[in-house]
């Protein structure tokens, strides 16, 4: 009987995967310093960029998150005057969130991090826009996997 094949963890992509988005985390971190804000501050931001105004749960949606998660996070966002949160007057139970004209603003500001990852990368951009999108295929693969699986699978 032959022992199964051993990898190093640099040969498993869920390490690649990982280590990866640290590598971006980390070279984020000084520019993000200087906007005052965290990196998964940004990402609320960023859906709201994209989004215009959303909810909580939108939002944790969005970002694959729960919503006690993107709570805090809003909250201090608000606290930084680049958001309000309000509740829908719809539905009681839902906190609508909207950008403030500075939380509109920073999308401005924050433009040179897509630059910095550009040059960090030091790929041409069509390569990085095609790895982008097997990543996000293999996201959705994956996540669609795990959401059929039992634990008893």
């Amino acid at each position: 009987m032959t022992a199964p094949p051993q990898f190093t963890i640099d040969q498993t992509l869920c390490f690649s995967l990982y280590s990866a988005s640290i590598a971006v985390t980390r070279a984020y971190k000084p520019l993000l310093d200087e906007l005052g804000i965290t990196y998964p501050q940004y990402l609320v931001l960023q859906v709201l960029w994209e989004r215009g105004e959303d909810t909580i749960g939108g939002i944790a949606s969005r970002l694959a998150l729960e919503s006690s998660t993107v709570t805090p996070l809003v909250k201090r966002l608000e606290q930084s005057g680049l958001l309000t949160r309000r509740r829908n007057p719809d539905d009681e139970r839902e906190v609508l969130v909207t950008l403030t004209p500075s939380g509109i603003e920073m999308q401005a500001k924050s433009a040179c991090l897509g630059e910095l990852l550009f040059k960090a990368a030091g790929l041409p951009v069509a390569d990085l826009v095609a790895l982008n999108s097997g990543v996000r295929n293999f996201r959705d693969s994956v996540a669609a996997f795990a959401a059929t699986k039992t634990p008893d699978d």
